[in-house]
């Protein structure tokens, strides 16, 4: 490749190519119905996030005149062309296969989006109950002149640009608009009586429905649903903060108010509203999209676990209790005995939450260390540090209120948290706080004893529901030292260490693994076997780039699994042709972070809550942990090269940036990752109780039992 920029992908247009694979899963006609729905609402969810951060950064920069291109040659204002037409091809895409695939499809079996003209004489007087009740008396029309300020409406949420007749009672012969904003609204759609099956209507044909009762007396031309996207790229100057909670609080509210980069607005709008919108929110015209179905796909989210329709469900993978775990004892005997390594969601997430839960109450625990950077809503993780708090012992929770889009409930968890006694630090100055992290100190009959949780994942006991991750808990002497030290380091004025084992950017994790890498490449050099094998979320970090570029011109064989962004083009001549690059999406969201390195025999394994991107790098506190349990280390093995034999999600990426499906011959049996890991941890259970079944029992005639 002649130009230097052309070794890399662009970051934004292989993003999109992820939610590519994200909607491919929604046309697949081999998943059940309510999972093709669930697919096709994440990829709105998805471009919602896209558009609020990445596209807003990018309006920031073309606005500011920057014109630097990025490691792929494009430019702020190249790239925001490119996505235009991606995103507006993604928006056909999408409601094509919501309208034409998962709709007519549901429909046969009874679940049925109903339409307003459609609706019978009972349907519509429950409709029109609804409204006059639950509806008209909450919405607030509001009329919007060209002279005043167009009004402040809430991001993402729908509204309805309403297009009144002139006034006859005026010389003025302009239309008249009125705008009725949604806000947060608990509705979206209603549900209809029906015979059989399930029927629902939008919110927005409701009111469309019933829209003269807002008008009276004038004559209603149009009615038009319309949803903002706003820039929430919204930095935080923490370097100058004296109060990190106030500023972020203030953050918020700049966020809420944000230049409008998105416009989606009902397909069938008129030029005359269509222009007032654009006029009143600054919008070009290639920043809006013409919505040919409902919009706002997000919310059919929370139609796919409608009750009734199991069959066109995913069969349910309850998590599995993993063996290593005796319910028996506690989890401190048990880490005691082995360091435990669980793979998420397949094997249980109960023993974490068990884990802090226990050390809340345990009258020999001194203290518990833990790094918050997402929670759920009811965190138990949460309750059990309060609990611990409130019995005299000393908890330290680092929680991280830069968390994207969780900044909210951090904020809400860190005035509780505070109240109950904890010691509460806000992340550390310029880097957002990404490890995860526990450490318990525990007073034993043979001295201090540190109890350790490591994670790839967060300390969200929902989303490790459909999460795939990676935990482990030891109590090394070594790692329990490095942990210490860390928090020390994190917390206070301490210079950052010299660990024994771990490493932590923004120090010294990317010349760890620049390192590693390194020795595989001199390993090939020498004549010797050299191996390298990595799963991340993203690969974007140039520096990383380069050096699978050497090894594979070495003669290194690279394989990586990385769900979304890889600016990496595997398959290159004289570049990058020992690599390949594979991307799975299925039920589960791939999130471990895990990299295997041969090192000539002596297997170096770890896993990591950093990607391979210059804001994990560099502009984060990650952590990488190495797994030197041999047990552990090769369970990790095991469960790295299964990704690299899925032949039914598996995506290869090309050197052109194109992801192709693996299409196995007839012979070869169909392997899905995800399924084989799942089926492995429920026969791991099968096994562990026949094992304990294995014993001798005396044969007792009846009258003796």
């Amino acid at each position: 490749m002649a130009a230097k920029a052309s070794k890399y992908l662009n970051r934004e247009l292989s993003w999109l190519e992820f939610n590519q694979r994200v909607l491919d899963e929604a046309h697949d006609t081999s998943i059940p119905l309510l999972e093709r729905l669930k697919f096709l609402a994440i990829t709105s969810s998805n471009l919602d996030d896209f558009f609020m951060v990445r596209v807003g950064g990018l309006h920031l920069l073309q606005t500011s005149g920057n014109t630097t291109a990025d490691p792929s040659g494009m430019t702020p204002g190249n790239t925001l062309n490119a996505i235009s037409l991606r995103a507006h091809q993604m928006m056909v895409d999408q409601y094509q296969c919501l309208l034409d695939e998962i709709e007519p499809a549901l429909a046969e079996v009874g679940f049925h989006r109903a339409k307003p003209q459609e609706l019978s004489d009972s349907q519509r007087r429950i409709v029109e109950h609804v409204f006059r009740d639950e509806i008209y008396p909450v919405f607030t029309p509001m009329a919007v002149t060209p002279e005043m300020d167009f009004p402040y409406l809430l991001n993402q949420t729908l509204n309805m640009i309403v297009r009144l007749a002139p006034d006859e009672k005026s010389e003025d012969s302009e239309n008249r608009f009125a705008i009725i904003p949604f806000g947060r609204s608990e509705f979206r759609f209603i549900t209809l009586p029906s015979e059989g099956g399930y029927q629902y209507l939008p919110m927005e044909d409701v009111v469309s429905l019933f829209i003269e009762n807002y008008f009276q007396g004038e004559n209603v031309l149009e009615s038009i649903p319309f949803r903002v996207t706003k820039n929430a790229d919204v930095s935080l100057q923490d370097e100058f903060a004296s109060d990190l909670l106030h500023q972020m609080e203030d953050m918020l509210d700049q966020r809420k108010k944000g230049d409008c980069i998105r416009l989606e607005v009902a397909e069938n709008v008129s030029v005359e509203t269509l222009e007032f919108l654009e006029r009143g929110l600054d919008v070009l015209d290639e920043n809006v999209y013409r919505i040919p179905g409902p919009l706002d796909l997000t919310a059919f989210m929370r139609l796919t676990d409608i009750s009734g329709f199991d069959a066109q469900k995913a069969k349910t993978w309850p998590p599995q209790p993993s063996p290593d775990v005796d319910p028996g004892i506690t989890m401190f005997e048990n880490v005691s005995r082995q360091d435990i390594l669980l793979c998420h969601p397949y094997e249980s997430f109960e023993p974490i939450v068990r884990l802090i839960e226990e050390a809340a109450v345990d009258p020999d625990v001194l203290a518990i260390k833990q790094i918050l950077y997402r929670t759920s809503k009811n965190s138990p993780i949460v309750a059990a540090l309060i609990r611990a708090s409130e019995q005299g012992k000393h908890v330290t929770a680092l929680v991280e209120l830069k968390a994207r889009f969780d900044e909210a409930r951090n904020i809400e968890w860190a005035k509780n948290l505070e109240h109950a006694g904890v010691q509460v630090i806000y992340g550390v100055k310029g880097l957002k706080t990404h490890a995860k992290i526990c450490c318990i100190v525990r007073r034993e009959p043979q001295g201090i004893q540190r109890y350790l949780h490591f994670g790839t994942g967060n300390y969200n006991d929902a989303t490790a529901k459909i999460y795939s991750d990676i935990s482990y808990f030891t109590c090394d002497e070594a790692l329990a030292s490095d942990a210490v030290n860390f928090f020390n380091s994190i917390t206070g004025y301490s210079q950052p260490q010299k660990y024994q084992k771990l490493e932590a950017a923004p120090i010294s994790l990317r010349d760890k693994i620049l390192d590693l890498i390194q020795h595989e490449t001199e390993r090939k050099k020498q004549g010797q076997k050299a191996r390298i094998v990595a799963k991340v979320n993203s690969l974007v970090d140039p520096q990383i780039i380069d050096a699978l570029y050497e090894a594979s011109e070495a003669g290194v064989k690279i394989k990586l699994n990385i769900r979304g962004i890889c600016c990496l083009r595997p398959g290159v001549s004289k570049l990058s042709k020992n690599i390949e690059v594979v991307s799975i999406i299925d039920r589960f969201l791939e999130h471990a972070r895990i990299f295997y390195f041969y090192h000539g025999g002596d297997e170096r394994v770890f896993i990591s809550s950093a990607d391979w991107m210059q804001r994990n790098l560099d502009r984060r506190v990650e952590l990488l942990v190495p797994i030197e349990d041999k047990k552990s280390s090769r369970k990790v093995i095991k469960i790295l090269n299964s990704y690299f034999e899925d032949n039914a999600k598996a995506r290869i990426l090309n050197s052109e940036g194109v992801y192709e499906r693996i299409t196995p011959s007839k012979e070869k049996k169909i392997v899905s990752c995800q399924q084989v890991l799942y089926e492995e941890a429920v026969a791991s259970v099968k096994q562990a109780e026949k094992a304990g079944r294995t014993t001798f029992e005396p044969h007792m005639a009846p009258e003796d039992r």
